[in-house]
């Protein structure tokens, strides 16, 4: 199992189990040292993960830090750990006063679901007040797996972490800005660009009318890009598909003096998109493919006979489509349009989820 695959079954463990972790300890023994565990580190390992790290400080004495993770010897990874349903709080406590004055270059702060890492890109040796990297466990992005992939064991390296911090800590508060922006834009986001749509004096009211006409631009164009972007992954697709069809077409003809064999039509096309753009959501559109036969025209998953998704039958009369259960058991339904399909939307990504489930 690698990386990836170790942090997600690891999220999907804490969404689980979380209501039954009443402590501060059972966070740390359910999901902490497991996730340290994940980074390559020993946690059985006095010496490479130390439990309780004593932290005397000035006239303070005594003061633990929940973990250390020791490098050559030294700290330099500290932990702090809170009960999952806590909020996180970097300001005012020991694992503050205690970076500061060791040779320790990142903090995290965790509650075994919402992770925040820190280090001392204002001020050396001063921990920064906002983190460079942020996320919760269960919902990970892959972008952010692969920068935890950097502070595993194998691949840690101060210097290469420090290179991308600072592009990460600044670009995740510009995102936020942004989003904050085109939620409710500021008087300043609105004047930038009423100063160059309206020729006049921009008065308070000419200021107020215009954060209605920015917000509406801005999500219009917004989903005017996502639109783009849509209609292009589908023509890529159908222009995929087409060069499919030709290829069997051309088998079908070379072998056409010995079988004529079926002859897939542009209505199971068609029906072959909309069953793809149905279920492309829940996985890679790619593994979704097709095969003709005389009665029937077979949907499947991973050009595989045994994982048929559905079969359309288009050659008689009435059209239908047959769906499969996860006992292989087929139920047809009649169909007057080919958009009919959509009303069984659920019924064909329940039997490509139970062969995923196989799978796994």
């Amino acid at each position: 199992m690698d990386f990836k695959d170790q942090i997600r079954q690891a999220g999907e463990r804490v969404a689980k189990l979380k209501d039954q972790i009443l402590t501060e300890e059972a966070t740390k023994n359910a999901f902490i040292m497991p996730f340290i565990q994940i980074l390559g580190y020993d946690v059985f390992n006095p010496t490479e993960v130390v439990p309780e790290f004593i932290s005397d400080i000035g006239t303070k004495k005594g003061e633990k830090i929940d973990y250390a993770i020791h490098r050559d010897g030294h700290p330099m990874i500290l932990i702090e750990c809170k009960h999952w349903a806590q909020k996180l709080e970097i300001h005012n406590n020991q694992i503050v006063r205690y970076f500061n004055v060791s040779k320790a270059k990142f903090a995290i702060i965790t509650n075994g679901i919402r992770y925040k890492f820190y280090t001392d890109l204002v001020e050396p040796n001063r921990l920064d007040e906002k983190p460079f990297l942020e996320f919760d466990l269960p919902e990970m992005k892959d972008q952010q797996i692969e920068e935890l992939k950097k502070f595993h064991k194998s691949y840690f390296d101060v210097a290469n972490i420090l290179s991308s911090a600072s592009e990460m800590k600044y670009t995740n508060e510009l995102k936020i800005m942004i989003a904050n922006e085109l939620k409710s834009p500021s008087e300043g986001f609105v004047r930038f660009f009423a100063s160059q749509a309206y020729i006049g004096r921009l008065t308070d009211k000419v200021v107020f009318q215009f954060a209605d006409f920015v917000r509406k631009s801005v999500h219009q164009v917004i989903s005017d890009m996502i639109t783009d972007r849509l209609k292009s992954a589908l023509n890529q697709e159908k222009e995929t598909a087409a060069q499919q069809a030709d290829k069997e077409a051309a088998k079908s003809i070379e072998v056409e003096t010995v079988d004529k064999g079926p002859e897939t039509t542009a209505e199971e096309i068609e029906a072959y998109f909309i069953v793809k753009s149905i279920l492309r959501q829940n996985i890679d559109s790619n593994r979704i493919g097709y095969r003709d036969a005389l009665s029937y025209f077979t949907i499947l998953l991973d050009d595989n006979n045994r994982k048929a998704i559905c079969r359309i039958y288009f050659n008689t009369s009435k059209k239908y489509i047959g769906i499969l259960d996860s006992s292989k058991k087929e139920t047809k339904n009649e169909i007057v349009e080919l958009d009919d399909i959509y009303k069984y939307s659920e019924q064909l990504i329940a039997t490509v989820e139970s062969y995923l489930a196989l799978k796994s």
